[in-house]
């Protein structure tokens, strides 16, 4: 399994560029999970479905599964943040790829997501000066970037030419299970 993080900035455009990622390399016949970190209480389950009940009445678990999809919900009895090698540990062994969305002081390599700033507003930071897990830079103005660097610069546009820069370096991106905890 192959996992490659996407730091950035809000409004940088990360949740748009691993969008555009998925069918790219679904498309060359790789299978493709995400991961995404949410900042606040979130809710994929809704009052008056049997999911819901179960859960608001108690449940650690729920899992609901069709012969098309499962859905495994979990409640916390006190705030736990969970790790993104917890995260990968749950996921399918199948699969080629996780593109994993927040996580950005993970210790994974990263794509730094950065757009310059609209005229007027204040200058937009980098990560990549402080963050040795940056592995390349998916911008719309290279030129542009507060910090010279000798790391990869790729055309946010071109989600083809992302896939194809992490096809071409994917052993690096190989997820080391023994590092970060077995299955």
């Amino acid at each position: 399994m192959k996992v490659v993080g996407f730091a950035g900035f809000s409004g940088s455009g990360k949740t748009t560029l691993v969008e555009q990622l998925i069918p790219e390399l679904r498309s060359r016949g790789l299978r493709v999970s995400v991961v995404k970190h949410a900042h606040h209480s979130f809710d994929i389950d809704h009052p008056g479905k049997d999911t819901y009940r179960h859960r608001t009445a108690g449940a650690f678990e729920v899992v609901v599964a069709s012969s098309q999809r499962l859905a495994l919900m979990r409640e916390f009895e006190q705030p736990a943040e969970l790790s993104v090698h917890h995260l990968l540990a749950e996921l399918y062994d199948g699969v080629d790829w996780v593109l994993v969305e927040g996580f950005k002081d993970s210790d994974l390599l990263k794509v730094e997501v950065w757009r310059p700033a609209e005229p007027g507003q204040p200058p937009r930071p980098v990560r990549y000066p402080e963050d040795d897990f940056i592995a390349a830079i998916a911008t719309t103005a290279p030129e542009a970037l507060p910090v010279p660097t000798g790391l990869p610069c790729l055309d946010l546009n071109q989600p083809a030419q992302v896939a194809d820069w992490l096809l071409a370096q994917a052993e690096r991106f190989d997820y080391d299970w023994e590092l970060h905890g077995e299955r």
